[in-house]
């Protein structure tokens, strides 16, 4: 029996970023169980309704995505949740400060719809049929 598409939370505070990476997400052949502006919206999100993968930007209003990642690992309910960071910011420190914070992949913008689509089917695998 297939199981459903892979549900993924989507948080960036600018739309078009915003709405490229629900077209990465769809085109992955996932579902968007989410889609906010802002770092505190993405957290009351996941906490509610938890996705199989949060693709969170790091630079975001009300909290970081680093902060999001970081909050969603230390709560047991919502730990194993995979994040992919989207940051402008693409150096190896900025990198290390994604992954110190839990992250499971880290995406520089500008990037590709394709390699996006790529990201969100690796950290969905197990999910998706």
């Amino acid at each position: 029996m297939p199981t459903a598409p892979a549900r993924v939370l989507v948080a960036d505070d600018e739309d078009d970023i915003r709405a490229l990476v629900v077209l990465a997400v769809r085109r992955a052949g996932c579902t968007v169980a989410a889609e906010v502006a802002d770092g505190t919206q993405a957290l009351a999100a996941a906490r509610t309704d938890p996705p199989d993968l949060a693709v969170l930007d790091v630079s975001m209003p009300g909290a970081t995505g680093l902060e999001v990642c970081a909050a969603l690992r230390g709560d047991a309910a919502t730990a194993g949740i995979p994040v992919l960071l989207l940051s402008a910011g693409a150096s190896p420190d900025d990198v290390a400060r994604g992954l110190a914070a839990g992250a499971d992949a880290h995406l520089a913008k500008p990037f590709s719809v394709a390699g996006l689509v790529t990201r969100v089917r690796e950290l969905t695998a197990g999910v998706s049929a």
